[in-house]
Protein backbone atom coordinates (compact mmCIF):
# COMPACT_ATOMS: atom_id res chain seq x y z
CA UNK A 1 0.00 0.00 0.00
CA UNK A 2 1.21 3.49 -0.93
CA UNK A 3 2.99 5.01 2.41
CA UNK A 4 1.18 8.13 1.71
CA UNK A 5 -2.46 6.69 1.55
CA UNK A 6 -1.96 4.67 4.94
CA UNK A 7 -1.16 7.38 6.90
CA UNK A 8 -3.47 9.48 8.94
CA UNK A 9 -3.03 13.23 8.41
CA UNK A 10 -4.01 15.58 10.94
CA UNK A 11 -3.46 19.32 9.96
CA UNK A 12 -3.70 22.05 13.36
CA UNK A 13 -3.08 25.79 14.25
CA UNK A 14 -2.43 27.07 17.86
CA UNK A 15 0.42 24.57 18.67
CA UNK A 16 3.71 26.32 19.71
CA UNK A 17 2.75 27.49 23.18
CA UNK A 18 0.19 25.89 26.05
CA UNK A 19 -2.58 23.26 24.83
CA UNK A 20 -2.02 23.09 21.84
CA UNK A 21 1.46 22.29 21.96
CA UNK A 22 0.91 19.57 24.30
CA UNK A 23 -1.80 18.17 21.93
CA UNK A 24 0.60 18.18 19.28
CA UNK A 25 3.01 15.83 21.24
CA UNK A 26 -0.03 13.73 22.22
CA UNK A 27 -1.16 13.92 18.35
CA UNK A 28 2.39 13.85 16.82
CA UNK A 29 3.64 10.86 18.88
CA UNK A 30 0.58 8.53 17.57
CA UNK A 31 2.27 5.81 15.28
CA UNK A 32 1.70 5.98 11.01
CA UNK A 33 0.47 9.97 11.74
CA UNK A 34 1.52 12.96 9.30
CA UNK A 35 0.90 16.29 10.97
CA UNK A 36 1.12 19.51 9.57
CA UNK A 37 0.63 22.82 11.45
CA UNK A 38 0.33 26.74 10.76
CA UNK A 39 2.64 28.77 12.69
CA UNK A 40 3.58 32.36 12.70
CA UNK A 41 7.65 33.03 11.87
CA UNK A 42 10.31 30.58 11.64
CA UNK A 43 12.00 27.95 13.71
CA UNK A 44 9.06 26.94 15.74
CA UNK A 45 9.89 23.53 18.33
CA UNK A 46 7.77 21.02 16.85
CA UNK A 47 8.31 17.20 17.57
CA UNK A 48 9.92 15.67 15.13
CA UNK A 49 8.80 15.05 11.94
CA UNK A 50 5.88 17.57 11.99
CA UNK A 51 5.84 19.57 9.03
CA UNK A 52 5.25 23.55 9.63
CA UNK A 53 4.04 26.22 7.41
CA UNK A 54 4.00 29.76 7.38
CA UNK A 55 0.40 31.11 8.95
CA UNK A 56 -0.67 34.32 10.21
CA UNK A 57 -4.35 34.25 11.03
CA UNK A 58 -4.28 38.28 10.99
CA UNK A 59 -4.14 37.70 7.47
CA UNK A 60 -6.86 35.92 4.96
CA UNK A 61 -3.98 36.14 1.95
CA UNK A 62 -1.71 34.27 4.66
CA UNK A 63 -4.68 32.15 5.04
CA UNK A 64 -5.55 31.30 1.81
CA UNK A 65 -2.00 30.40 1.08
CA UNK A 66 -1.27 28.30 3.79
CA UNK A 67 -4.36 26.33 2.74
CA UNK A 68 -2.97 25.83 -0.76
CA UNK A 69 0.46 24.79 0.85
CA UNK A 70 -1.13 21.87 2.69
CA UNK A 71 -3.04 21.02 -0.31
CA UNK A 72 0.13 20.80 -2.38
CA UNK A 73 1.56 18.95 0.35
CA UNK A 74 -1.31 16.55 0.42
CA UNK A 75 -0.45 15.02 -2.99
CA UNK A 76 -3.86 12.40 -3.27
CA UNK A 77 -3.94 12.05 0.23
CA UNK A 78 -7.22 13.35 2.40
CA UNK A 79 -7.04 15.31 5.76
CA UNK A 80 -8.24 12.92 8.33
CA UNK A 81 -8.48 15.42 11.48
CA UNK A 82 -8.25 19.59 11.23
CA UNK A 83 -7.84 20.88 14.60
CA UNK A 84 -8.60 24.68 14.64
CA UNK A 85 -7.37 26.05 17.93
CA UNK A 86 -5.01 29.30 17.45
CA UNK A 87 -6.37 31.74 19.22
CA UNK A 88 -5.36 35.31 20.67
CA UNK A 89 -6.96 37.18 23.64
CA UNK A 90 -6.22 41.32 24.19
CA UNK A 91 -6.78 43.52 26.38
CA UNK A 92 -8.42 46.32 23.63
CA UNK A 93 -10.49 45.56 20.69
CA UNK A 94 -8.20 48.36 18.86
CA UNK A 95 -6.24 45.85 17.25
CA UNK A 96 -6.88 45.78 13.25
CA UNK A 97 -6.28 42.77 10.92
CA UNK A 98 -4.65 43.30 7.61
CA UNK A 99 -8.10 43.57 5.42
CA UNK A 100 -9.29 46.06 8.85
CA UNK A 101 -11.18 43.77 10.96
CA UNK A 102 -10.94 43.79 14.64
CA UNK A 103 -7.50 41.54 15.10
CA UNK A 104 -9.63 39.07 18.02
CA UNK A 105 -12.64 38.85 15.82
CA UNK A 106 -10.21 38.48 12.68
CA UNK A 107 -7.71 35.89 14.26
CA UNK A 108 -10.11 33.91 16.04
CA UNK A 109 -12.91 33.51 14.26
CA UNK A 110 -12.59 35.19 10.26
CA UNK A 111 -9.59 32.94 9.90
CA UNK A 112 -10.45 29.59 11.05
CA UNK A 113 -14.10 30.60 9.29
CA UNK A 114 -12.30 30.78 5.70
CA UNK A 115 -9.66 28.05 6.61
CA UNK A 116 -12.18 25.09 7.61
CA UNK A 117 -14.20 27.07 4.06
CA UNK A 118 -10.98 26.06 1.61
CA UNK A 119 -9.83 22.43 3.34
CA UNK A 120 -13.19 21.22 3.83
CA UNK A 121 -12.73 19.88 -0.59
CA UNK A 122 -9.55 17.76 1.18
CA UNK A 123 -10.87 16.14 4.23
CA UNK A 124 -11.16 12.46 3.94
CA UNK A 125 -14.85 10.72 4.51
CA UNK A 126 -15.29 10.16 7.74
CA UNK A 127 -12.68 12.73 9.27
CA UNK A 128 -12.91 15.17 12.40
CA UNK A 129 -13.11 18.67 12.19
CA UNK A 130 -12.46 20.09 16.00
CA UNK A 131 -12.84 23.91 16.34
CA UNK A 132 -11.97 25.35 20.04
CA UNK A 133 -14.19 27.32 22.00
CA UNK A 134 -15.02 28.55 25.35
CA UNK A 135 -17.71 28.86 28.02
CA UNK A 136 -17.46 32.77 27.74
CA UNK A 137 -19.10 32.25 25.40
CA UNK A 138 -22.33 31.61 27.55
CA UNK A 139 -23.86 34.56 29.64
CA UNK A 140 -24.73 31.30 32.42
CA UNK A 141 -21.46 30.89 32.77
CA UNK A 142 -19.98 34.36 32.27
CA UNK A 143 -21.36 38.02 32.47
CA UNK A 144 -19.01 39.24 30.14
CA UNK A 145 -20.85 37.03 27.32
CA UNK A 146 -22.56 38.42 24.59
CA UNK A 147 -26.39 38.35 25.07
CA UNK A 148 -26.52 39.27 20.81
CA UNK A 149 -24.97 38.74 18.01
CA UNK A 150 -24.06 41.88 15.37
CA UNK A 151 -21.00 40.65 13.25
CA UNK A 152 -19.98 44.23 11.96
CA UNK A 153 -20.23 45.84 15.03
CA UNK A 154 -17.74 42.67 15.78
CA UNK A 155 -15.70 43.23 13.11
CA UNK A 156 -15.83 47.00 13.13
CA UNK A 157 -16.29 48.13 17.04
CA UNK A 158 -17.35 51.76 17.03
CA UNK A 159 -16.83 51.41 21.34
CA UNK A 160 -13.70 50.47 23.07
CA UNK A 161 -11.76 50.92 26.36
CA UNK A 162 -11.51 48.88 29.46
CA UNK A 163 -12.68 45.04 28.93
CA UNK A 164 -14.05 45.58 25.51
CA UNK A 165 -10.54 42.84 24.99
CA UNK A 166 -11.71 40.13 26.64
CA UNK A 167 -15.66 41.18 25.11
CA UNK A 168 -14.37 40.56 21.97
CA UNK A 169 -12.94 37.01 23.28
CA UNK A 170 -15.93 35.76 24.57
CA UNK A 171 -17.81 37.12 21.15
CA UNK A 172 -15.37 35.41 19.24
CA UNK A 173 -16.06 31.90 20.58
CA UNK A 174 -19.43 32.34 20.50
CA UNK A 175 -18.95 32.33 16.88
CA UNK A 176 -16.18 29.67 16.29
CA UNK A 177 -19.23 27.49 18.09
CA UNK A 178 -21.52 29.30 15.36
CA UNK A 179 -19.53 28.21 13.13
CA UNK A 180 -18.96 24.70 14.22
CA UNK A 181 -22.88 24.38 14.13
CA UNK A 182 -22.98 25.13 10.59
CA UNK A 183 -20.41 23.02 9.46
CA UNK A 184 -22.24 20.27 10.95
CA UNK A 185 -25.60 21.30 9.61
CA UNK A 186 -24.01 21.01 5.92
CA UNK A 187 -25.45 18.46 3.54
CA UNK A 188 -22.13 17.64 2.20
CA UNK A 189 -20.58 17.18 5.88
CA UNK A 190 -23.43 14.78 6.67
CA UNK A 191 -23.64 13.06 3.41
CA UNK A 192 -19.92 12.59 4.27
CA UNK A 193 -19.95 11.57 7.81
CA UNK A 194 -18.01 14.47 8.56
CA UNK A 195 -17.77 14.66 12.99
CA UNK A 196 -17.26 18.54 13.84
CA UNK A 197 -16.85 18.99 17.22
CA UNK A 198 -16.74 22.25 19.22
CA UNK A 199 -13.59 21.90 22.20
CA UNK A 200 -14.41 24.26 25.51
CA UNK A 201 -10.75 23.56 27.17
CA UNK A 202 -12.20 25.60 29.97
CA UNK A 203 -10.49 27.95 32.35
CA UNK A 204 -7.00 27.04 32.08
CA UNK A 205 -4.26 28.19 34.10
CA UNK A 206 -0.28 28.89 31.42
CA UNK A 207 -2.12 29.68 28.48
CA UNK A 208 -0.49 32.40 26.09
CA UNK A 209 -3.97 34.02 26.06
CA UNK A 210 -3.41 37.46 26.67
CA UNK A 211 0.10 37.39 26.35
CA UNK A 212 0.35 40.81 24.27
CA UNK A 213 -1.60 42.88 27.26
CA UNK A 214 -0.23 45.25 29.47
CA UNK A 215 1.84 43.19 32.52
CA UNK A 216 -0.20 45.14 35.10
CA UNK A 217 -3.00 43.60 33.64
CA UNK A 218 -1.48 40.02 33.43
CA UNK A 219 -0.81 40.57 36.89
CA UNK A 220 -4.23 41.10 37.50
CA UNK A 221 -5.28 38.33 35.78
CA UNK A 222 -3.39 35.71 37.75
CA UNK A 223 -3.90 37.39 41.10
CA UNK A 224 -7.86 36.45 40.36
CA UNK A 225 -7.18 32.98 38.72
CA UNK A 226 -5.34 32.17 42.38
CA UNK A 227 -7.27 33.77 44.39
CA UNK A 228 -11.28 34.82 43.89
CA UNK A 229 -11.66 31.93 40.82
CA UNK A 230 -10.51 29.18 43.37
CA UNK A 231 -13.15 30.73 45.67
CA UNK A 232 -15.57 30.56 42.74
CA UNK A 233 -14.52 26.97 42.02
CA UNK A 234 -15.85 25.56 44.96
CA UNK A 235 -19.69 26.35 44.08
CA UNK A 236 -19.11 26.67 40.41
CA UNK A 237 -16.89 23.71 38.31
CA UNK A 238 -16.97 25.91 35.64
CA UNK A 239 -14.31 28.11 37.61
CA UNK A 240 -11.85 25.31 38.71
CA UNK A 241 -8.64 25.95 36.98
CA UNK A 242 -7.03 23.62 34.68
CA UNK A 243 -3.68 22.50 33.86
CA UNK A 244 -3.07 22.93 30.14
CA UNK A 245 -1.25 19.60 29.83
CA UNK A 246 -5.16 18.54 30.56
CA UNK A 247 -6.36 20.45 28.29
CA UNK A 248 -4.35 19.69 25.86
CA UNK A 249 -4.55 15.99 25.91
CA UNK A 250 -8.31 16.40 26.17
CA UNK A 251 -8.04 18.11 22.81
CA UNK A 252 -5.93 15.24 21.71
CA UNK A 253 -8.22 12.80 22.96
CA UNK A 254 -11.57 14.56 21.30
CA UNK A 255 -9.20 14.60 18.27
CA UNK A 256 -7.89 11.22 17.87
CA UNK A 257 -11.91 10.35 18.53
CA UNK A 258 -10.80 8.69 22.04
CA UNK A 259 -13.83 11.08 23.46
CA UNK A 260 -16.96 10.85 21.19
CA UNK A 261 -19.86 13.51 22.05
CA UNK A 262 -23.33 11.98 22.70
CA UNK A 263 -25.28 11.50 19.44
CA UNK A 264 -26.87 15.19 18.29
CA UNK A 265 -24.45 16.95 20.35
CA UNK A 266 -21.42 18.51 18.96
CA UNK A 267 -20.12 20.70 22.42
CA UNK A 268 -17.81 19.20 24.41
CA UNK A 269 -16.90 21.28 28.12
CA UNK A 270 -13.98 20.57 29.92
CA UNK A 271 -15.01 20.92 33.64
CA UNK A 272 -12.47 19.70 36.34
CA UNK A 273 -10.64 17.86 34.12
CA UNK A 274 -13.28 15.86 32.55
CA UNK A 275 -15.36 16.17 29.70
CA UNK A 276 -18.52 16.94 29.41
CA UNK A 277 -21.23 17.56 26.87
CA UNK A 278 -23.77 20.63 28.50
CA UNK A 279 -26.18 22.42 26.30
CA UNK A 280 -24.71 26.10 24.50
CA UNK A 281 -26.15 29.05 25.28
CA UNK A 282 -29.33 29.67 23.81
CA UNK A 283 -27.60 32.38 21.49
CA UNK A 284 -25.38 29.40 20.24
CA UNK A 285 -28.07 26.96 20.02
CA UNK A 286 -29.93 29.92 17.56
CA UNK A 287 -30.43 28.93 13.65
CA UNK A 288 -31.21 32.75 12.58
CA UNK A 289 -27.77 33.82 14.55
CA UNK A 290 -25.69 30.83 12.73
CA UNK A 291 -26.97 31.53 9.58
CA UNK A 292 -26.60 35.56 10.02
CA UNK A 293 -22.92 34.79 10.97
CA UNK A 294 -21.80 32.09 7.85
CA UNK A 295 -23.46 35.00 5.61
CA UNK A 296 -21.68 38.15 6.55
CA UNK A 297 -18.69 35.99 7.18
CA UNK A 298 -18.81 34.72 3.58
CA UNK A 299 -19.16 38.55 2.53
CA UNK A 300 -15.74 40.02 4.88
CA UNK A 301 -13.85 36.57 3.35
CA UNK A 302 -14.86 36.81 -0.01
CA UNK A 303 -17.68 33.94 -0.66
CA UNK A 304 -20.58 34.54 -2.14
CA UNK A 305 -23.10 32.12 -0.94
CA UNK A 306 -25.92 31.18 1.31
CA UNK A 307 -25.85 29.43 4.54
CA UNK A 308 -25.70 25.65 4.98
CA UNK A 309 -29.53 24.76 6.06
CA UNK A 310 -30.47 21.86 8.20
Amino acid sequence: MNQAKSQRIVVMTGVTAGLGLHALQKIAAQPGTRVIVGARGSGRAVPPGVEVIPLDLASLTSVRQFSEAVTSRLESGRIDILVLNAGMQASTNEGRSVEGYELTFAVNHLAHYLLARLLLPQMADQGRLVITTSETHDPAVTPIAPKALDPQALAHPDKSGFGMGIRAYAASKLCNLLTAQSFAAMEEVRARKLAVIAFSPGLTGGTSLGRDSPRAMRAVVMLLMHTVFRVVGLFRPEYVIGTPERSGEALAEIALGAVIPPPGRIYVSLVKGKPTFPDPSQLARSRGAREQLWRESAVMVGFDDQAPTQ
